[in-house]
């Protein structure tokens, strides 16, 4: 399978894992750039506010989806990427997992 195949198949799964279409948008941006992006070059890449886009990597970043560093251009900042693809599959997984577990535990007590 090509790995076009392959991102459009991921991308089918985090819509099923909730993400918003700007949050999928932003993640296939720098997956594909395989570099650190400031705010604003993602921003200017995917024409989306600037605020926006702050709300949606903070979502990203706090579901493990992307990492940051801190630079330092002028001023302090961070620089994200996107976590690879099969990084992201297990943490997709690792949550599936979790939740299934949870229910499961959930019905046993309401035996």
């Amino acid at each position: 399978m090509g790995q076009h195949k392959s991102i459009e198949r991921l991308e089918e799964l985090l819509k099923v894992i909730g993400l918003k279409k700007n949050e999928i948008r932003i993640y296939k941006l720098l997956l594909e750039k395989k570099k650190n992006m400031m705010i604003k070059e993602i921003q200017k890449e995917l024409g989306i506010s600037e605020r926006s886009v702050r709300a949606h990597v903070l979502s990203l970043y706090k579901k493990g989806l992307l990492k940051r560093t801190l630079v330092q251009r002028g001023w302090l900042g961070y620089a994200y990427t996107a976590v690879s693809p099969s990084e992201l599959l297990k943490k997709i997984k690792e949550t599936i997992l979790r939740n299934i577990e949870e229910i499961e535990k959930e019905l046993k007590d309401d035996e």
